[in-house]
C-alpha cells in the first residue's frame, strides 16, 4: 500500500496535530472512550498480532513498534467476571468500566501513530457469550469496550470449551452481527481451532450458526497449531482444506473463500510441543499473500523474544518462544502482510523491569489460593485463583497464573 505524500506546510501542520494528539491520549489514558483515532486501513488490524496487556510479562508497545514498523496489536482476552455476570473484563479479573492500566497502554500506542484491536474469548476463562444469556446482551457487554477504547476493530476467538456451547456460539456470532451493524466500518474477524482438515467439527458448527444468521466478518482465521501440526507444509495444507470449506458452507468461489480465510499462528515452541521457526512464518506468508488471504496474525508479541536459554529447557512460556531468534522477529512478519518494510536495525528494547524472587518454588502438590507467590523458571508467578498441580507459564493455564517478571 501506497501512502500520499503531504506538502511541505501540510506535512508541518500535520506533524503538529499529531504532537497535540498524542499529549492529549497520553492525558487522557484513563478516560480512552474520549480519544477517537482515526482507524488505520484495514490491512492493519488483519495483520495485528496478540499482545497480553496485563499478563505474561508485556513488552513495551511502543518499542515492538520502534523495533518492527508495527502499527496495530489485538490485546487479550475480553471475558465474564470470573465470580459470573454479563460485565466485559479483562481476563476475567480487570473490569472494562474501571480500567485505566490497558487504556494507557492504548494511548501510548495511538501516540505513535498506531491502534488495537480488542480480541474477545480465548482459550481459558468464562466466556460472555456462556453467561450473557442472549445475542443482543452480549452485544452490549462488547459495545461498552468498543466505545470505552473507541475500537475499529475486534476479534471473536471461538474456541474450546466455549465452541462446544451451542448456545454461547448463537450468543458470540449474533453479537458479531449487532456490532457490525452498530458500528458502520468495524473490522471483525473471528478465530477458531485448525486440524489438519481445515478445521473440526465445532468449528464447521460455527460457520454454519453464522450462515444461518446472515453474518459475514471480514474473515474466519484457523490456528493450525496443537493439533499435531509439523512445520509450515502442514499449516499451509490446512489453509487449502479451510478454504474448501468455506466454499461449500458459504457457496464461495476459491478466490473468494480466500478473500474471507485467516491464518492465525504460534511462534516458537507451541503449547503441544511443536516448533514453528522463522522460515516457517516466511512459508505462511508467501501462501497467504500469494493467494489473496485475508488475515495473517499470531500468538503472541508477549512471546516474540528469546528464552533463556534459547530452548528453554524444552518447555513452551507464554513469555519468550523457546527457539532462538532476535527480539521480535515473528513481528516483523506482520509488518510484512501489512504492506510495509520492517526497519533494517533494530533498536534495543526497553528493559522489562524484573523482580527478585523471594518466594517459595512452586510444587505440584501444593493448593494455592488468589493472591499467592511462587516461583518457577526463573519467574515470579502470582495465583488468580484457586489451582493445584497447573504449572506456571504451561499448557492452558496461562489464565490460572499471573507473571510478575523474571527474577
Amino acid at each position: 500500500m501506497q501512502l500520499r505524500k503531504l506538502k511541505p506546510l501540510a506535512a508541518a501542520a500535520a506533524a503538529a496535530s499529531l504532537a497535540v494528539a498524542a499529549l492529549t491520549a497520553v492525558a487522557t489514558a484513563g478516560h480512552a472512550a474520549t480519544v477517537s483515532p482515526a482507524a488505520l486501513s484495514s490491512n492493519w488490524y488483519a495483520a495485528a498480532p496478540y499482545l497480553m496487556p496485563l499478563d505474561n510479562n508485556p513488552p513495551d508497545a511502543g518499542a515492538v513498534m520502534d523495533a518492527t514498523g508495527l502499527k496495530a496489536f489485538q490485546l487479550a482476552f475480553i471475558l465474564a467476571p470470573s465470580g459470573g455476570g454479563c460485565s466485559p473484563t479483562w481476563g476475567g479479573t480487570a473490569p472494562v468500566s474501571s480500567d485505566t492500566a490497558v487504556a494507557s497502554t492504548i494511548a501510548a500506542i495511538r501516540a505513535k501513530g498506531g491502534d488495537v484491536s480488542a480480541s474477545v474469548g480465548g482459550y481459558g476463562g468464562t466466556k460472555l457469550g456462556q453467561t450473557c444469556g442472549t445475542p443482543e446482551a452480549t452485544a452490549a457487554a462488547y459495545q461498552q469496550v468498543i466505545s470505552k477504547y473507541s475500537l475499529k476493530a475486534m476479534d471473536f476467538d471461538l474456541e474450546e470449551p466455549e465452541y462446544e456451547n451451542t448456545a454461547a456460539i448463537h450468543n458470540e456470532i449474533g453479537a458479531a452481527k449487532i456490532l457490525q451493524a452498530n458500528n458502520p466500518g468495524i473490522y471483525i474477524s473471528v478465530t477458531t481451532a485448525g486440524t489438519a482438515a481445515g478445521t473440526g467439527w465445532f468449528g464447521t458448527q460455527m460457520l454454519n450458526e453464522a450462515k444461518s444468521q446472515g453474518f459475514t466478518p471480514n474473515n474466519y482465521s484457523i490456528m493450525p497449531f496443537d493439533g499435531g501440526f509439523s512445520g509450515a507444509s502442514s499449516q499451509t495444507s490446512a489453509l487449502t482444506n479451510f478454504n474448501t470449506i468455506l466454499q461449500s458452507t458459504f457457496g464461495w468461489s476459491a478466490a473468494t473463500a480466500y478473500a474471507h480465510e485467516g491464518f492465525s499462528g504460534m511462534n516458537g515452541r507451541s503449547d503441544s510441543g511443536e516448533y514453528f521457526y522463522q522460515a516457517d512464518f516466511q512459508t505462511v506468508l508467501d501462501y497467504a499473500t500469494s493467494h489473496g488471504m485475508a488475515r495473517f496474525t499470531f500468538w503472541s508479541v508477549n512471546r516474540d523474544r528469546q528464552c533463556t536459554p534459547a530452548d528453554n529447557n524444552g518447555t513452551t512460556s507464554g513469555t519468550c518462544s523457546s527457539v532462538t531468534q532476535s527480539a521480535y522477529d515473528f513481528s516483523k512478519y506482520s509488518v510484512k502482510f501489512a504492506g510495509a518494510t520492517p526497519p533494517t536495525t533494530t533498536p534495543t528494547p526497553t528493559p522489562t523491569p524484573t523482580s527478585a524472587c523471594t518466594v517459595a518454588e512452586w510444587t505440584s502438590t501444593a493448593i494455592y489460593t488468589a493472591g499467592n507467590e511462587v516461583a518457577h523458571n526463573g519467574h515470579k508467578w502470582k495465583a488468580k485463583w484457586w489451582t493445584q498441580g497447573e504449572e506456571p507459564g504451561t499448557t492452558g493455564v496461562w489464565g490460572v497464573w499471573q507473571d510478575e517478571g523474571t527474577c
